[in-house]
């Protein structure tokens, strides 16, 4: 690995790009989050969940979101945890916020896979975001019988606060207020997954944003996107970086910053923290 100092060059370049560019269009995914202090393993976890490893055997917060509980009441005593430290808790590093600061004054758009809401809470316009795979505030019908959200901050704090022995009461547990079976999580981790109004809107605003500006001076901000799911951001970015010969696709990734050769000439590559080198 390159240290910051051999990079020095890399943020210089891209800190003179984004001050000419006419626009800036962010793609997130989890290596942002994880840069920011929300890791799902280690020390975060045993500090939250240390009770549900010694039962469960559980090792990690991504893992134990499909552990086969036997009960609604254990599902959700988990869930509930799970949500609460990933969605209202502030992250333990302000790199959303150092972010929001440097873009905060552009015209700028944000694509995301992540689904614990941090742009939002740093300040990002809320039209000026797209959350793709859901978001942990919401939660929709298992399903699903219609397509409809709804907000889940005052009953997951309650479940936090009211579990006993890894169980929430069973008068906590929610139900669809339409068909009346149990609700679940607004995540994309099956067909069931529900894209309500409010997604399909952001959906349009991010089309919308991408053909405004398809011949301008175009960053493509690529941020801790790995390779679960290139054909949301990754892709695409690199394909309209190609299309633009005004862009420029700006890849900072702690072990996968690249890209293709045929927009290298186009390209800045950070192999590094993103907290780091957004404080450089």
């Amino acid at each position: 690995m390159k240290s910051m100092q051999d990079y020095s060059k890399q943020i210089i370049k891209l800190k003179t790009a984004l001050d000419s560019a006419d626009a800036v269009l962010i793609g997130a995914g989890a290596g942002l989050s994880t840069s920011a202090g929300l890791t799902y393993s280690g020390e975060r976890f045993f500090k939250h969940f240390a009770d549900f490893h010694a039962k469960y055997g559980i090792t990690d917060m991504y893992s134990g979101g499909f552990y086969p509980y036997k009960t609604l009441e254990e599902f959700w005593a988990w869930w509930s945890r799970h949500i609460y430290y990933n969605r209202y808790v502030e992250p333990p590093k302000p790199v959303y916020n150092n972010l929001y600061e440097l873009v905060k004054n552009k015209d700028y758009f944000v694509i995301t896979t992540n689904v614990d809401h941090c742009f939002q809470k740093a300040g990002f316009d809320k039209e000026r975001l797209f959350y793709t795979q859901g978001d942990y505030g919401l939660f929709q019908c298992s399903v699903p019988c219609h397509k409809k959200t709804y907000d889940n901050e005052q009953i997951v704090r309650r479940m936090v606060e009211e579990q006993k022995d890894m169980k929430i009461p069973t008068t906590l547990i929610p139900h669809c207020p339409v068909c009346g079976r149990p609700m679940t999580t607004n995540l994309r981790c099956d067909d069931k997954f529900v894209q309500d109004e409010g997604w399909e809107i952001a959906c349009r605003r991010y089309e919308q944003f991408i053909e405004e500006h398809k011949n301008s001076r175009l960053i493509l901000l690529e941020l801790g996107v790995g390779d679960n799911t290139p054909v949301i951001i990754k892709y695409p970015f690199w394909r309209l970086t190609m299309q633009n010969p005004k862009a420029i696709y700006a890849c900072i990734n702690y072990g996968e910053a690249y890209c293709p050769p045929q927009i290298e000439k186009q390209s800045i590559c950070i192999n590094d923290d993103i907290d780091k080198v957004l404080k450089f």
